[in-house]
């Protein structure tokens, strides 16, 4: 068992593996101290070339230290505490097939919580618990994780909402060397999940303004019940900046702008009817953060392009690049559609002339928007991206042809020079839609495996 009060040092009569057996990486850059953040120039400044990391490989067999550490970060939880620790660890024993660490991370607390902590850490040989003077989920899981030597880390709510037979599908991708990191979604099919209608309206308002501001490709970013790689961990921990219930969301866009694998695991479900969560405060702290990681997207500072696995693959573009390639893809398109309108028009009429210009020039937009916009090569995907591209184009054809019928009502004869301005006008404004929903919604779960992989690559 292990006690620790931050920023005492610590005692272990267990001890942490030795990080020769389970495989430390030691190409990234250095980790935090405990507890501590690293400083901005030290999460954006570029500190020369870093060694990508390597390809992810199953974890050996016959492991003596722990493979899996489960943090329970809490905070005045001395009704929840024990009987979930003890749950959890009966869950555990009788489950997983490799040892395995439960730390209890105990948030300033100002309860019973520290004895109880204490006693489950001296009854139970597996349990451990550190203690921080200060508040903050993402505190607790960048001080518990940076201290762990576990290959696998991950957490999980002390309410244990989320039914713990989810917990082996969870980490077993990480094991086995296919995923970098896993979470829980209760927003997907074969989730489970009861909870009232104002709970499941914010989170699935919170997810979709995620989709449509950072274009992540995940479906819920807010389940407490994720696990990573240590060394995946390592790379992604001195970028978050977010102490409070933001680190989740932050620190998966940052794996999935730099290409790493997100596993996902759909989960029974079950609110807490007696969750403390200040639901206004951390919508306000997630709009900021969202806003925070949205400019460091669009101004290159995040340096994700270091972080990704030695595979070749490519990190997405960053917003400012996207929108100067889909730009020139579209400034191509208009003109093939004005030369398409032009040339058909004589034959078949305005309306059936703009719609099949739209059309043709649709596939091609499509096509030239995932290969040089969001970086997707392959086949896979393709149908699928075309048919949600089909369906943007039924969106751009509504507001084009609408705007030459208004014009043909208002005008009994208008000029080819009147029709081409109008339609030039509405296939701008289409455009701008055209590419939200790109980023937002065509070119994010075709990037995945499965189901189950990052962004774009």
């Amino acid at each position: 068992m292990m006690t620790k009060t931050l920023p005492s040092s610590r005692t272990d009569s267990g001890g942490f593996a030795d990080p020769e057996n389970v495989g430390e990486h030691r190409g990234g850059p250095p980790r935090p101290a405990p507890g501590e953040h690293p400083r901005p120039e030290e999460r954006t400044a570029d500190r020369g070339p870093v060694d990508r990391l390597p390809l992810r490989l199953p974890l050996p067999a016959g492991h003596t230290e722990p493979v899996l550490d489960v943090v329970v970060p809490v905070f005045n939880e001395e009704t929840d505490l024990e009987p979930s620790v003890r749950r959890l660890h009966a869950h555990l024993r009788e489950t997983f097939p490799y040892p395995f660490r439960i730390t209890v991370a105990d948030n300033a607390s100002t309860d019973a919580t520290p004895r109880i902590a204490a006693r489950l850490a001296a009854d139970l040989p597996e349990a451990t618990w550190i203690r921080l003077e200060e508040k903050g989920r993402g505190r607790a899981l960048r001080t518990a994780w940076s201290e762990s030597r576990a290959p696998v880390l991950a957490y999980l709510d002390v309410d244990l909402s989320t039914e713990l037979n989810a917990l082996l599908p969870l980490v077993a991708p990480l094991i086995s060397g296919h995923s970098d990191i896993a979470i829980g979604t209760r927003l997907a099919r074969g989730s489970r999940v009861t909870r009232g209608p104002r709970r499941e309206i914010i989170s699935r308002c919170y997810n979709a303004l995620l989709r449509s501001t950072l274009a992540v490709g995940f479906s819920d970013a807010q389940c407490g019940f994720k696990a990573v790689r240590r060394d995946v961990a390592e790379r992604l921990l001195p970028l978050v900046e977010d102490s409070g219930w933001f680190f989740d969301t932050e620190l998966l866009v940052i794996a999935e702008r730099a290409g790493l694998r997100i596993h996902e695991v759909p989960v029974d479900w079950v609110d807490d009817p007696d969750s403390r969560v200040d639901l206004v405060s951390t919508a306000v702290a997630d709009l900021r953060g969202i806003a925070r990681i949205g400019r460091a997207l669009a101004r290159g500072t995040l340096p994700t392009a270091r972080l990704g696995r030695a595979t070749g693959s490519t990190p997405p573009a960053s917003l400012t690049a996207q929108l100067l390639r889909f730009a020139a893809v579209g400034a191509v398109s208009t003109i093939g559609y004005v030369l398409l309108y032009a040339t058909l028009r004589p034959v078949t009429g305005a309306q059936a002339a703009n719609a099949w210009a739209l059309f043709v020039c649709a596939l091609a937009n499509t096509a030239a928007n995932r290969r040089l916009t969001f970086g997707l090569r392959g086949r896979g995907g393709v149908l699928r991206h075309q048919a949600k591209g089909l369906a943007v184009f039924g969106l751009g054809l509504a507001l084009t042809s609408g705007s030459l019928a208004a014009l043909h009502h208002w005008t009994r004869a208008p000029g080819r020079a009147a029709e081409l301005t109008v339609l030039v006008t509405a296939n701008l404004a289409a455009t701008l839609l055209r590419f939200l929903l790109l980023r937002a919604w065509v070119f994010t779960t075709g990037s995945r495996d499965g189901g189950t992989g990052g962004g774009p690559r």
